[in-house]
């Protein structure tokens, strides 16, 4: 490096021969450029670009940043042929998805038959007094007849003929529950959703490492496209910083793009409610033989009774008993699902501030 002005010795200013007018002229030209930095780095050493302010901590160097239409994206300038970032702004969001319409099969369902069945020594099935004794059915009968626990003719409870009424409680309806189904497919099911579209394009580039500025305080950057080189939109320089950021005082004009899109739509899968309205009713019928051909008392009883409860000639026999089905109503469900679910948005947010006012296209 070259010796600073002024370094002195024999003979020059300073030293021991003086130097006079022609030495104080010196001495005036060494404070005019002692100052300047810039005089001190040969020309072909600087900047040849454009020198803006250095970036705030954090944010990426200086690059020349492209904001146009999709159509019209340009590639990057001889001074600065690196692309280092792509991205989208203005997303216009699809219109929602169509979903199938949802509906449910009709439920599985069977009529429970009645298994408590009661004798009662009254004639009102159950007084605050009148003891009961069991005429219960076998464990998982189907209604077919049956003399399982059958009560003799005579038998007394309580010194009184313990069949003088009878009692059976109502059956209930056991569902399985309802099948879902697709009732409508939309059309054309397979065709993929409209993803939605971005109306504005950013495309940043960079070049090689740079000489210095004069100022320490600036940066040296490619310098802009200019004239038939430069697109209609042109190209801005502009600092980069991940995320959603306000922008330094430096470099005060702000755009925020993204790197894409992330869809989560979707349709909600179709399912059922539990069956509401199911009924059914049956024919109890008790017999005083052991083969259900006697009849001793029959009644239709269904899910809205209570009970059943039929009088029968004091000390009668119960013999054996059976039940049939009158009728069945499985009830419906109420389809769910179908609705759309999720959503489209813009992710992966990225601030570019640029160093002078931008008008971006609309």
């Amino acid at each position: 490096m070259n010796e600073p002005p002024g370094a002195g010795g024999a003979g020059g200013c300073g030293g021991a021969g003086g130097g006079g007018d022609d030495c104080a002229a010196e001495d005036d030209t060494d404070a005019a450029i002692a100052p300047d930095f810039g005089d001190l780095i040969p020309a072909q050493e600087l900047c040849a670009g454009q020198c803006v302010p250095k970036e705030p901590l954090g944010w990426s160097e200086p690059a020349l940043l492209w904001i146009g239409s999709p159509e019209g994206v340009p590639s990057c300038p001889p001074t600065a042929p690196i692309v280092g970032y792509e991205g989208y702004a203005d997303f216009a969001a699809p219109a929602p998805r169509t979903c199938p319409a949802c509906a449910c099969d009709p439920p599985e369902a069977t009529c429970e038959v009645p298994a408590e069945w009661n004798a009662y020594a009254s004639f009102s099935c159950g007084g605050p007094e009148a003891p009961a004794t069991s005429f219960a059915t076998p464990d998982a009968w189907d209604g077919t007849c049956t003399s399982v626990n059958a009560i003799e003719t005579g038998r007394t409870c309580d010194g009184a003929p313990c069949v003088q009424s009878l009692a059976i409680q109502a059956p209930r309806v056991v569902s399985a529950g309802c099948a879902p189904r697709v009732a409508e497919t939309p059309e054309n099911p397979d065709e993929p959703a409209t993803a939605g579209s971005f109306a504005i394009v950013a495309r940043a580039c960079t070049g090689n490492a740079s000489p210095p500025c004069a100022d320490p305080g600036m940066t040296c950057t490619p310098a802009p496209p200019i004239g038939d080189a430069a697109p209609p939109e042109g190209f801005l320089t502009c600092i980069h910083h991940e995320g959603e950021q306000d922008c330094p005082a430096t470099y005060p004009d702000r755009h925020v793009f993204y790197a894409g899109v992330e869809d989560t739509r979707g349709c909600a899968p179709c399912g059922c409610t539990e069956p509401t309205g199911a009924t059914c009713s049956v024919l109890a019928s008790a017999f005083s033989d052991e083969r259900c051909s006697a009849l001793v008392v029959a009644g239709v009883v269904g899910t809205a009774d209570a009970r059943f409860c039929g009088t029968i000639t004091p000390g009668t026999a119960l013999g054996s008993k059976s039940v049939s089905v009158v009728s069945l109503e499985p009830g419906r469900c109420e389809p769910t699902g179908g609705e759309p679910v999720g959503s489209i948005a813009p992710t992966a947010a990225a601030t570019f501030c640029c160093y002078r006012t931008s008008a971006v296209p609309a």
